[in-house]
């Protein structure tokens, strides 16, 4: 169940929700292509999924992590947050992270680690993202750094993605362990990336997860970023017939027959390692 920039799920649709996934749900992943904190009751949307029993991760920009939205999340009984935080000076930081504040995010860091130490809670766990880059890649040492002196619970280096890759991209790291991509002489002179993985015609995802859109669409995965692949509405159908119709039926064999055919799944780089914990 997931926020987009365009809506805002509506808070008395998740609650009917729940009852709907309880029985076979246990991870709750928060977020997908926005900002999760935009919408106004997310915090009270934790605490009904955490009621349920649901093990629930949210990923931030970190510009909304005030006080008062630090203290309810801490509140909320939520498991994991992921503070994306893609440089140590604002300059790398905003070459990505355009408009951004670096001093905001590490000012909303720890405020959320004091609202812990207050509340006495162990939750959430606190993870600094780091999205390797060519404007930052040389100062992967200086994240680990930042992320120990602001007491978050582990800092994560993570391979960028990137729409367009075939040329190439500007923001793409040099050092190889660092990018998603590899390169290829297709032409004699002529650079093409292509991403590191063979994609094999399977993908455990298909029959364990899917993605929820704020307006009720079923997506096969977090990358159908546009909500190409829609197998149903949930607003129209209960969840379980969606998940069993023909439609997805259909999807799931042509990721099994020619996974490369399909256009989201070129872009994929599941069980690639595409980050690190540290």
């Amino acid at each position: 169940m997931l926020t987009r920039e365009k809506g805002f799920i509506n808070e008395d649709l998740f609650s009917q929700l729940i009852p709907q996934f309880k029985r076979d749900l246990f991870y709750l992943t928060f977020y997908f292509q926005g900002e999760p904190y935009l919408h106004p009751g997310f915090t009270r949307m934790i605490m009904i999924a955490r009621s349920n029993n649901l093990f629930v991760s949210t990923s931030t920009n970190g510009h909304y992590l005030d006080p008062e939205n630090a203290r309810s999340t801490v509140d909320s009984g939520l498991n994991k947050l992921i503070v994306s935080l893609d440089g140590t000076d604002q300059e790398a930081y905003s070459s990505y992270r355009i408009g951004g504040s670096l001093e905001k995010v590490t000012t909303g860091i720890r405020e959320i680690i004091r609202q812990k130490k207050t509340a006495g809670s162990s939750t959430p766990r606190v993870i600094l993202q780091f999205l390797v880059l060519k404007t930052n890649e040389h100062q992967i040492g200086e994240i680990k750094a930042l992320g120990k002196k602001l007491g978050v619970d582990a800092v994560e280096i993570k391979k960028a993605q990137f729409y367009d890759f075939d040329h190439g991209n500007p923001l793409m790291p040099i050092n190889p362990a660092h990018c998603r991509y590899a390169t290829a002489e297709t032409v004699p002179g002529e650079k093409h990336y292509h991403i590191r993985n063979r994609l094999p015609n399977h993908c455990f995802r298909m029959w364990s997860a899917c993605v929820i859109t704020w307006d009720g669409w079923v997506v096969p995965c977090c990358f159908d970023k546009d909500a190409t692949y829609r197998m149903g509405n949930i607003n129209a159908e209960p969840f379980e017939q969606i998940w069993r119709n023909e439609k997805y039926r259909d999807f799931r064999r042509k990721i099994l027959h020619n996974r490369k055919s399909i256009d989201i799944c070129t872009n994929c780089t599941e069980g690639t390692g595409l980050s690190r914990i540290l």
